[in-house]
């Protein structure tokens, strides 16, 4: 707003480039422009101040379609000023010299006036649109009508103003029709969220499948290699058993032939013995008798060798030795 400074009885006004002023000097006009900046006597003055900066407002207007069904559409309008004079003429923007303020509200009486104009073109356009069409393209079209009827309404251009741009935020119905439109939407979603879901399901139970599979494929090749190893240990106990049999056996068969070869000899030895003893007379074979009875008895603490049994035996003795000693002296 314009900065209003007072010395004595003179005003000082200033203003910025984004203000055009419009000063009157007793009901003619004699100065305007942007940013003007000068002293006047307030007495006989007046002064109006039009903002000249692109301006949005935004707009928001309910519509019923053509099946009956409340539409809202918001939306932001940008306009400005191009003519101060025909706005000034039809709307007060003078200020109070005092204090630099509106005296009025020009503002809310342009966006009044640009409130009602956008909402009878948009609610014409809906009411002869399906809910469906409308949201679908209620946007694009409204945004479209807006700024083409906006900018050739009569109303506006003998304002002073025009539209900038239009930009379209929203177009949505009531609550509960959204919520009946979105349902099909978020059944769909949900199909595909449970279908992703039994995917997933699906791959962790085929994985875990396949997991079980292998473990007891592992098993099962564990448990065969047991058994080979447990064959391999019993053809191996089997060989070892074999092997000490054998040995078993070479041993008994060394100790049967060196027992046989030992009875041989003593058999050797007996016969040899026997034929050496079959020659020898009977007093002889008495004393050989006599030599070894002593060594094969117990202990005998008493004998008694009575003249019966010695008398033969030294008879006989005598015999032989002269039997044999005239034979020794022939071979002398």
């Amino acid at each position: 707003m314009a900065e209003m400074r007072r010395l004595f009885f003179w005003r000082h006004l200033r203003s910025e480039m984004s203000a055009h002023i419009l000063y009157a000097h007793r009901g003619a006009q004699s100065r305007s422009g942007r940013g003007l900046s000068f002293w006047f006597v307030p007495l006989s003055a007046s002064v109006s101040e039009l903002p000249m900066e692109d301006r949005e407002l935004p707009v928001m207007f309910k519509a019923r379609s053509r099946d009956f069904q409340e539409v809202s559409v918001q939306g932001v309008l940008t306009w400005r000023v191009t003519d101060p004079a025909k706005l000034a003429a039809r709307i007060d923007f003078t200020i109070d010299l005092a204090t630099g303020q509106w005296r009025k509200q020009p503002l809310e009486k342009i966006a009044q006036l640009l409130t009602e104009q956008a909402n009878q073109l948009a609610w014409t356009y809906l009411a002869g649109t399906d809910l469906a069409d409308a949201l679908v393209s209620a946007g694009r079209r409204v945004r479209e009508l807006l700024a083409e009827r906006l900018a050739a309404e009569a109303d506006l251009v003998g304002l002073g103003i025009e539209i900038v741009s239009v930009a379209i935020t929203a177009t949505r119905p009531t609550a509960e029709v959204e919520r009946a439109l979105q349902m099909p939407a978020r059944e769909a979603i949900q199909q595909l969220a449970d279908k992703a879901t039994f995917a997933r399901r699906a791959v962790a139970v085929e994985r875990e499948r396949a997991i079980a599979e292998n473990e007891l494929q592992n098993k099962i090749e564990l448990a065969k290699r047991e058994q080979v190893l447990i064959d391999q240990e019993a053809l191996n106990e089997m060989r070892r058993a074999q092997e000490a049999a054998a040995r078993q056996r070479v041993g008994a068969a060394a100790d049967a032939d060196c027992a046989r070869l030992q009875e041989a000899s003593r058999a050797d030895a007996e016969r040899t013995r026997a034929d050496l003893y079959r020659n020898l007379p009977p007093h002889v074979l008495l004393g050989l008798v006599a030599r070894d009875l002593p060594g094969g008895l117990p202990a005998v603490e008493h004998l008694a060798i009575t003249p019966d049994l010695l008398g033969p035996a030294l008879a006989r003795l005598a015999r032989d030795s002269e039997t044999r000693a005239p034979a020794d002296q022939k071979e002398a």
